[in-house]
């Protein structure tokens, strides 16, 4: 099935590993421009060298999601790159495990700043050249945790769930200038690789609490018996960010082994 993604120019945060790093792949087997926005710059790169071994096109450029002046140049660095966006992956997201009331406040802040504000710093800097060329599309990768709410996880689900908010509201408001915004909610998602694991920071300091042990056990909790894997979260935000998704805005779109049904 063609995606209709050949030379389109494509943003994923945090797309230096794990779920980011399926979808900054996935893209370029579809012949899309990527665009690596990664705070790790070295992992970035290793994904784009992987991209160009293959024949394809990319660039890494180092951000911090959470200030805007580092988003924007990014953004312009794109522009400059590859000479327009057509579509946004907000991928980058983080948590510390711990129980509500034994959270320090700076990692709230940590969460907030990196799961909610990362997002809308994002969204906007690329809004003004989609608006202008009255066509993009947003995804952007959520949590079942911000549909339902989770243990350990509550300002990380509170974020989340703003992330859907925000995304559609914005589906309200771009629809107008033929903007696409959606989002996807994995379930548990463990990375593929030993150095995944190593390079997330998500995954790094969250694997004494999500251990080989715990995933087992937390695999039985899924209707179908198992975690998800990076290839199948990216599969779902390739699809909304193509042009077979054209119809569809506004929505959320768990890819969680049926974990959640809403």
């Amino acid at each position: 099935m063609d995606l209709g993604l050949k030379d389109k120019v494509a943003i994923v945060t945090g797309g230096g590993s794990n779920i980011g790093k399926a979808i900054s792949l996935g893209f370029a087997s579809e012949g899309a421009r990527v665009v690596i926005a990664d705070i790790d710059e070295v992992q970035a790169q290793k994904v784009v060298d992987q991209i160009k071994s293959s024949g394809g096109q990319a660039v890494a450029i180092k951000t911090d999601v959470t200030k805007p002046d580092s988003v924007a140049a990014m953004v312009k660095g794109a522009i400059d790159k590859f000479g327009t966006v057509d579509v946004l992956v907000n991928n980058v997201g983080w948590v510390q495990h711990e129980v509500f009331i034994k959270k320090p406040r700076a990692e709230w802040e940590k969460e907030v700043n990196l799961n909610l504000w990362g997002v809308i710093n994002c969204s906007r800097a690329v809004l003004d050249t989609m608006v202008a060329r009255k066509a993009g599309k947003i995804v952007s990768i959520s949590s079942d945790s911000g549909r339902m709410g989770e243990y350990m996880e509550v300002v990380y689900a509170a974020c989340k769930a703003g992330v859907i908010g925000l995304s559609k509201g914005l589906a309200r408001e771009l629809g107008r200038y033929n903007i696409n915004v959606n989002v996807v909610c994995p379930g548990a998602t463990p990375p593929k690789s030993a150095e995944d694991v190593s390079k997330d920071s998500m995954w790094q300091e969250g694997i004494k609490f999500f251990g080989p042990e715990q995933q087992q056990k937390a695999a039985a909790l899924y209707p179908l018996r198992r975690l998800g894997k990076p290839e199948e979260i990216a599969s779902a935000a390739i699809f909304l960010a193509s042009s077979k998704a054209d119809y569809i805005t506004g929505q959320t779109l768990s890819v969680s082994g049926g974990y959640t049904m809403m």
